[in-house]
């Protein structure tokens, strides 16, 4: 794994992390429904661009791989049609 793939999403992991930790606390201390609907859109967001980085990455690296040694690219390109099939 590249070394600044890797930096990012583990900063983007942990910025899903710190969203949760937010609305964990907003139930514990009954605040406002639609501000805690506000904070879980923000955790849906941060998952959102998680899964960007990971796709791009494995396109990037993976797929090209591939598509280069023109080994596996059906396979590769099933394997993306089936985590898209799955959202």
């Amino acid at each position: 794994m590249q070394n600044s793939y890797k930096k990012n999403l583990l900063h983007r992991l942990k910025i899903a992390r710190g969203h949760f930790e937010k609305v964990i606390k907003m139930v514990e201390y009954d605040e406002y429904c639609l501000d805690i609907t506000q904070q879980t859109y923000a955790i849906q967001n941060a998952i959102k661009k998680i899964d960007e980085v990971i796709l791009e990455h494995h396109l990037k690296t993976c797929v090209k791989e591939a598509i280069v040694s023109d080994k596996n690219v059906e396979e590769k390109v099933q394997e993306i049609i089936e985590v898209f099939k799955r959202k």
